[in-house]
């Protein structure tokens, strides 16, 4: 849902909105808005996962570590929604409220989201950062429970993240390809859970 939601966006935006982009979202509005609506609710999905995760494992796994991990990804998760809906409301909101408006309204009003999409930013980097750190701390909880490559998978992919969000703040489009690499982490994740309860 995470990775579909998002490579299937007929129009994707970037950190800072841009004037061409309401009526580019207005071309192909209720789709976008369906897409991205799948892609804001896998966030909650992803929640729900972890929680079940630690669910299964709470016994094979030192909980001490266990459950801060999962509620580190947990919120990281929540606070990533957030970020996303920030984008989501204003990109459906500035196609509506854009469309009849002269090229220099739309300037303005794409100026005037840049103070808030600051913010906007940071929440982002601040849900990649700690979704980083909840990987690595669920790596090293869950060494002896899940298997070797998808542990090593896990801390690799959480210090990237760290690494990179952190390294390069202004520059967030470094992260796409940990973002491709997390949906593939998030599916192993997933069917090992399966076996697991099957």
């Amino acid at each position: 849902m995470l990775w579909l939601g998002w490579m299937l966006l007929p129009v994707k935006l970037g950190a800072f909105f841009d004037a061409r982009d309401f009526p580019a979202i207005r071309r192909r509005f209720h789709t976008w808005i369906w897409l991205y609506r799948v892609h804001l609710f896998a966030y909650v999905v992803m929640l729900m996962a972890f929680v079940a995760l630690a669910s299964l494992l709470h016994e094979t796994a030192p909980r001490v570590l266990l459950w801060p991990a999962v509620t580190v990804l947990a919120v990281a998760s929540i606070v990533a929604a957030l970020a996303h809906a920030f984008y989501y409301h204003f990109g459906a909101w500035g196609a509506i409220e854009m469309a009849r408006r002269s090229d220099a309204e739309v300037q303005a009003h794409v100026n005037s989201l840049t103070i808030p999409t600051e913010y906007a930013t940071c929440l982002v980097r601040f849900g990649r950062v700690f979704f980083g750190l909840g990987q690595v701390v669920l790596a090293i909880a869950t060494w002896n429970s899940m298997p070797f490559w998808l542990v090593a998978a896990t801390f690799v992919l959480g210090i990237a993240a760290m690494t990179i969000t952190m390294a390069f703040p202004d520059s967030l489009d470094y992260y796409i390809p940990i973002f491709h690499l997390n949906a593939l982490w998030l599916a192993a994740v997933g069917v090992m859970l399966l076996a697991k309860s099957a």
